[in-house]
């Protein structure tokens, strides 16, 4: 098949709307179930692009979940923690599959940014993923391909039009690439950097102490950066992006996005938090909602008398500033990457307000001195790069 007749392009009015192979070759995908559109290919080509340099770089199941050609998260497949696998709404699944860990953690970043996505998997989908992703909110999955019994359980969701992808993994495409924007054709080589090796070994920092699991954190931070919407920010921790601060203009713009993003991550793991006493019968997304506003600054929108008790079986007591920060405060041993570099410290005081320890960054800013003093000052270690990682 050369060509794919679309539903539609980026939006309804958007007519024809086609993939195709220019050269005539064969399309190195199929559609197993469902009609996916341009967005949904978008989310899915970067996705791919993402999960199998992740396999690559550590070795280890990899997914992300994809919304609006960005990633709200992305991850390999390490077990959870107990307090993890309740926030992710997965302890009432048994025992996950390594994929499927890859892809509690990849939605369970930034459950509010997930809800609809799009799934990338670097590894064939087994029947624990599929099961996983069969419950949540989703547009869409491409892997390489599908045990039966998973492919089956995937067919039923969304009364048989989940949109469901399988990609051929040797597929290897032409070394240039183009896009027409206006009438006119865009051609620029593909970004084939491999992020492997030596490639946090520019360490500038007093503090040199950069260990193998950070090297693993760093690397999943900057090959996320790789496909994200820039300017963009990623941190990382255990395996897994907690916080991506994606499309800003502004540097410390995606330092505190991806930052707060981080502190909710950890926020949802405080006890208060796992100690929420929900009514029987309020849904995962329900749940999140009410998580999100418990942990911010407009808690009383949901605590409310006549609002608590649709949601709670008893009232929560009210997570102040101060217990928040706290808990904040306890959070250490996070990875940062920046996929160009910090012109100001002001990044690095609010990095490290979110327990970051590691840092990876282009550097060639004429203040990295300064950056550098305020790396120092938190004995943070800090590598350079010299690459940048814009995408668009």
């Amino acid at each position: 098949m050369n060509e794919l007749e679309l539903k539609y392009g980026c939006n309804p009015n958007q007519k024809p709307s086609r993939i195709y192979m220019r050269d005539g070759s064969d399309l190195p995908i199929r559609v197993l179930s469902g009609k996916p559109g341009y967005i949904n290919f978008l989310d899915a080509f970067n996705g791919w692009l993402l999960v199998s340099e992740l396999k690559k770089a550590t070795g280890l199941p990899a997914a992300t979940s994809f919304k609006h050609v960005s990633p709200a998260g992305a991850a390999v497949g390490l077990p959870l923690s107990d307090a993890l696998a309740k926030v992710y709404w997965v302890d009432d699944l048994g025992e996950l599959s390594p994929l499927a860990f890859a892809y509690a953690r990849a939605r369970g970043a930034d459950r509010m940014s997930s809800f609809g996505d799009f799934i990338a998997l670097s590894d064939v989908c087994d029947v624990s993923t599929a099961k996983l992703i069969k419950r949540e909110v989703s547009d869409g999955v491409l892997a390489p391909g599908y045990e039966p019994e998973a492919l089956k359980i995937l067919k039923e969701k969304k009364k048989g039009n989940y949109n469901v992808i399988q990609i051929d993994a040797n597929y290897v495409p032409n070394p240039i690439e183009q896009k027409d924007i206006f009438g006119i054709t865009f051609e620029q080589g593909r970004n084939e950097l491999k992020i492997e090796g030596t490639f946090f070994d520019d360490i500038v920092t007093e503090n040199t102490d950069l260990s193998e699991s950070a090297k693993i954190d760093l690397a999943i931070a900057m090959i996320t950066l790789k496909y994200t919407q820039s300017n963009s920010v990623c941190y990382t921790k255990d395996g897994q992006a907690i916080g991506i601060g994606a499309g800003q203009q502004s540097r410390i713009h995606c330092t505190r996005l991806a930052g707060q993003k981080a502190d909710n991550w950890w926020l949802r793991q405080a006890p208060k938090v796992l100690e929420l006493d929900f009514k029987d019968g309020i849904g995962r997304a329900d749940r999140d909602n009410a998580i999100d506003l418990y942990i911010g600054e407009e808690y009383e929108d949901l605590l409310t008398e006549g609002i608590w008790q649709n949601i709670f079986v008893t009232k929560p007591e009210v997570f102040s500033r101060e217990e928040k920060r706290a808990w904040i405060a306890t959070l250490s041993g996070v990875s940062l990457g920046s996929d160009a570099f910090f012109p100001f410290g002001d990044n690095i005081e609010r990095a490290h307000k979110s327990g970051v320890k590691f840092v990876a960054q282009p550097g060639g800013s004429v203040r990295d001195d300064n950056v550098i003093e305020a790396c120092n000052k938190y004995n943070m270690v800090m590598a350079f790069t010299g690459i940048r990682l814009f995408h668009h």
